[in-house]
């Protein structure tokens, strides 16, 4: 009659049992600290700052002071008390925070932008489940002094359009220090943050606030632009902002009609691309594209809100960038965008994070093995091996 696995185990001489545990332990261990920590500085340790034209290099694969390292992620969705199950949210946090915490360690860079949907349920969050996302939001990304974090408001912080009112919007103004049309200028290079949500078109009182904002920033920087003895009459009560064609940060990206021209391993699956898009619900209005380009003119624009890949062109000049989502609820390869920027030029490179399949992987490959080296240590492998040795010999006898 075969022996159970616990029957053998009591068998065993104690001193080889305890050794045995001891072993096992430091496997398990070692397993799930290179899944859960280690495998994030493994694989974000190969990014590396894109090159930009910005004068000699101090030394070999460094990065001018003249040019300002930023990183650009996007759709982090904290999930909230509503939908968010406790063991999903323990999971994607952890997750979002391990790979943050590393690309902050290891990468070092000035600026951070997370360019909307911080949060999965800000649009019907109460005052209290408000304040809890906040803090962990907070302690997720915290970050050190010499860098600087900037956050663009999404349509889940504060509801789409016709779920947007005046004290979603403040209460984010409030946590985050955000307004729509506010300017981020560092060493140089301008940024213009932008509510996109609010670009609706049908004169509410949220969108004529923010497009007033804008109208006014975009006087102020085309009049910074313009050569200072040639400048009209009309910017002579504008203050100077550096004279740098501006990079646009929003949530919604431009108008396109579908992602069908979007190309790469973490663009839109196949079977989504060519669903044509919603106006002013998967991307803003042809109108306020429109509006946004004639008044700003930017060099590059950097969105969300899609959670996948995607690079256009817009008026043939002006590239846009679609950033993934950091979520692993939301992709299974998510990413950031690390930018090299000065006044004149920019570099982009993209970063991937540890994909979840491979991590499952490895999960699953060291359970098997496991279960082997289990099964060999209680001698419950022994008696196939004894077969297989038996058809060997029958077999030459032959």
């Amino acid at each position: 009659m075969p022996h159970s696995s616990s029957s053998t185990l009591r068998t065993l001489p104690l001193k080889r049992r305890i050794c045995f545990l001891i072993k096992l332990t430091c496997f398990v261990s070692s397993v799930f600290l290179f899944c859960e920590f280690l495998i994030y500085y493994v694989v974000i340790f190969q990014c590396h700052w894109p090159e930009v034209k910005a004068g000699a290099h101090k030394g070999d694969g460094e990065i001018p002071t003249s040019v300002l390292k930023a990183l650009f992620l996007a759709d982090t969705h904290l999930l909230g008390e509503i939908k968010g199950h406790w063991l999903d949210k323990l999971r994607r946090e952890w997750q979002m925070e391990r790979s943050f915490q590393t690309a902050l360690w290891l990468l070092q860079p000035d600026i951070v932008f997370i360019l909307g949907d911080v949060f999965d349920e800000g649009k019907w969050s109460s005052p209290q489940a408000w304040a809890d996302d906040v803090r962990r939001f907070q302690k997720m990304f915290r970050h050190p002094v010499p860098t600087e974090l900037v956050v663009v408001v999404g349509n889940h912080d504060i509801g789409f359009h016709y779920e947007m009112t005046s004290y979603k919007v403040k209460r984010f103004e409030k946590a985050f220090n955000f307004t729509s049309g506010k300017l981020v200028t560092r060493k140089g290079v301008n940024f213009v943050l932008v509510n996109s949500v609010a670009l609706e078109g049908d004169g509410c009182a949220e969108c004529r606030a923010a497009e007033a904002e804008l109208a006014a920033l975009s006087r102020t920087l085309n009049c910074s632009r313009q050569n200072r003895t040639h400048s009209s009459r009309r910017c002579s009560d504008v203050g100077r902002l550096p004279a740098s064609a501006p990079i646009l940060l929003q949530h919604y990206p431009l108008h396109r009609k579908s992602d069908a021209a979007c190309t790469g391993e973490d663009a839109a699956p196949p079977e989504e691309r060519n669903v044509p898009f919603k106006e002013k619900y998967d991307v803003l209005s042809r109108e306020a594209s429109l509006k946004l380009l004639w008044w700003f003119h930017p060099r590059l624009v950097l969105s969300g809100h899609t959670h996948s890949a995607c690079e256009v062109l817009h008026a043939g000049r002006i590239p846009e960038i679609s950033v993934p989502s950091f979520s692993w609820r939301n992709r299974n390869n998510p990413s950031f965008i690390m930018g090299s920027l000065t006044p004149t030029d920019f570099a982009l490179r993209k970063c991937f994070l540890p994909s979840e399949s491979r991590v499952f992987a490895a999960y699953g490959a060291a359970g098997a093995l496991l279960a082997v080296l289990l099964l060999a240590h209680c001698q419950l492998l022994t008696p196939p091996v004894y077969f297989a040795q038996r058809l060997i010999s029958k077999h030459k006898a032959v």
